[in-house]
């Protein structure tokens, strides 16, 4: 997990700066072994054990990875992602779907995710544990199922119905157990240098609530600033380009003529989709990467951004307004209060 969970009654000491180091070097020298060998242990069904046929299959195709979570397949979820399938798939892409409640997916993070002995069996740290187990090829066969769809998808739709202004605990959960530490991000390998930074991911959603109730003065709040969390502390972090969000705002409560609109419209969008730019996030070359500096932004950046009438992004505000719609919309190139990601 990005964030990792601390035990704080237990006096545990905390990771000396040259063991954190050391991890991300045998992290970062785990990946490379994993991309030069190309061919990993399979645990999984006769179909998914050739990984060199998958790559060479992959090569010749575009895929896109839907992580879907909705219980009815009757559900205006469904209808989005019927539509979103079928254009893609129009577009020569192969596409993959994991169905989370089809698959019975399990949320829960537990020591069943990891095959064999704990490295510490005294204190169990998930986020620990499973990035050593990714490491040593000792995840279950589930997580080790979804980590091949995201590393063979060039673009990954998350589609789902808001849940108290999140994901479902169902898709929660699959971001808490696919995206591991080593896999998904390390100390050297976050944001825009983040390890998925050649590939693209999106928000799609509906919600209960109008539009107007996302507003910055309706009652629920800014919905860039609910978005934030997801978009830059899960998707963004990892290295991902962030899309902007496909929102259905209130389809239940809208006729059926307005609810066909929205399904054209996003088909509409999907034909031009991989073409989009991202949305704007603050480069890591803006802040001093280290503990010593406690990775803050530079003080000359500070300073130049003085003058600018907003933030960089929705969370580095600066005390300053929110850039407009940061976080719902790409921003154009020239529009100075924040630049797009320098990548690699």
């Amino acid at each position: 997990m990005a964030a990792g969970s601390e035990n704080t009654t237990c006096p545990v000491s905390p990771p000396s700066l040259k063991s954190i180091e050391l991890q991300a070097c045998l992290i970062h020298r785990r990946i490379t072994d994993k991309k030069a060998h190309g061919v990993y242990k399979s645990r999984l069904e006769p179909g998914l054990q050739c990984r060199r046929i998958q790559q060479t299959h992959s090569m010749a195709q575009k895929t896109a990875l839907i992580v879907y979570a909705h219980q009815s397949p009757g559900s205006f979820n469904a209808a989005v992602r019927d539509v979103v399938m079928q254009e893609l798939a129009s577009q020569g892409y192969r596409v993959l779907v994991s169905d989370l409640y089809a698959m019975n997916f399990r949320a829960n993070s537990t020591q069943g995710d990891i095959i064999g002995d704990l490295k510490n069996p005294a204190l169990f740290q998930y986020g620990e544990e499973t990035m050593h187990a990714w490491m040593e090829d000792r995840l279950s066969d589930d997580i080790v199922a979804e980590q091949r769809k995201v590393e063979e998808a060039e673009l990954i739709i998350f589609q789902f119905p808001l849940y108290w202004f999140s994901v479902p605990a169902i898709m929660k959960g699959w971001m808490d157990r696919v995206l591991t530490q080593g896999f998904a991000f390390s100390l050297e390998k976050m944001y825009n240098n983040g390890i998925f930074k050649d590939k693209k991911a999106m928000l799609s959603f509906t919600t209960g609530a109008t539009q107007t109730m996302f507003q910055p003065d309706g009652i629920n709040g800014d919905i860039n600033i609910a978005l934030w969390p997801l978009q830059n502390g899960t998707l963004h972090f990892c290295g991902f380009q962030v899309l902007a969000p496909q929102i259905f705002w209130s389809p239940a409560h809208c006729p059926h003529a307005v609810r066909t609109m929205m399904l054209d419209g996003w088909r509409a969008r999907v034909k031009g989709l991989l073409a989009e730019k991202p949305l704007t996030f603050a480069p890591c070359e803006l802040f001093d990467l280290s503990f010593q500096g406690g990775f803050l932004l530079w003080p000359k950046v500070r300073e130049e951004r003085e003058s600018l009438p907003y933030g960089i992004t929705t969370g580095h505000h600066l005390g300053k307004p929110l850039p407009p719609d940061n976080q719902i919309k790409a921003q154009p190139a020239d529009e100075g209060s924040a630049r797009p990601d320098c990548r690699n």
